[in-house]
């Protein structure tokens, strides 16, 4: 188990030249997790490409990075579609001429009870957590052969694939835990690596898709006011203030992102299989990406 408050305390190591000619896919890039790997990524010395359903983030990101001579590309997409996937994957390698890292990323939660769940929502869920995932690692590891890459693929879980009765959105991540499992068997004579990270409650605009209850109820534990945007998400300032103000219940992206860049920069004889990144004190029912 990786904890927050190790990779605070200096537990990854930071190489600026660990991913030097190497080539990395980050997706759901446009905020959060994803977009914290991505710079992460890019400041380890990769070529990385961005993709995610909003592109003005990413744009934003990509030119920060450039400013700072970094490699970085951006594809705004819809991963739900297997074609747009495959597409991804055959730009990277015919830009960068392989590719070295797949990082599944991309997911989405509408929470709600069994029974009262919206089977639209549920589809939305399955096929961005789960069959975007697959194929994103079908493509992967067909690319890394390619260039005979000693790569890396990480698939974002959740601790919710740790309990039971988490509802639709934990059964999405329960798939993803069996997906990386058996990708790693079938890839156990290959020089391909597969980590499965679990992260638990993350500074992320998670709340994107909860009621204002829910968000109410978090921002007044941590003694700040909010008014959600428009498109329901948490300010950008809130999401600071949050991190700053909840640090023992709360992982920021960071955190995740770092414990990627040390997973990923281990020999390659060395297989981090599955891997937790929580605070220091779990809340249960905050335990959501």
């Amino acid at each position: 188990y990786f904890i927050c408050h190790f990779i605070k305390k200096g537990g990854a190591m930071n190489n600026n030249h660990a991913l030097n000619d190497k080539t990395a896919i980050v997706t759901g890039a446009s905020s959060g997790i994803g977009l914290a790997t991505a710079r992460t990524l890019a400041r380890a010395g990769a070529a990385v490409f961005l993709a995610g359903r909003t592109a003005e983030p990413m744009e934003k990101e990509k030119s920060a990075l450039e400013a700072e001579g970094h490699r970085v590309f951006v594809l705004a997409t819809d991963l739900r579609r297997p074609e747009n996937v495959h597409a991804l994957v055959d730009q990277a390698v015919a830009e960068t001429g392989r590719l070295d890292i797949m990082v599944n990323n991309a997911g989405v939660e509408y929470p709600a009870t069994l029974l009262g769940g919206n089977p639209e929502h549920w589809q939305t869920m399955l096929e961005t957590n789960v069959l975007a995932l697959a194929v994103g690692c079908q493509a992967a590891v067909r690319a890394m052969r390619s260039c005979e890459a000693q790569g890396h693929i990480v698939n974002i879980s959740s601790v919710t694939a740790q309990r039971n009765a988490t509802g639709m959105y934990g059964a999405t991540k329960h798939a993803v835990n069996v997906l990386s499992a058996t990708l790693r068997e079938e890839l156990e004579h290959d020089t391909i690596r597969v980590v499965n990270v679990m992260p638990g409650a993350t500074s992320t605009n998670f709340a994107r898709h909860f009621p204002p209850t829910f968000s109410e109820r978090l921002t007044k534990a941590a003694g700040i006011a909010m008014d959600r945007t428009e498109e329901g998400h948490l300010p950008e300032a809130a999401l600071e203030q949050l991190a700053q103000k909840m640090k023992q219940n709360l992982c920021s992206p960071e955190d995740v992102a770092r414990t990627i860049l040390f997973a990923i920069t281990q020999p390659i004889e060395v297989n981090i299989a599955d891997v937790v990144v929580r605070p220091p004190v779990s809340v249960a029912t905050w335990s959501r990406r």
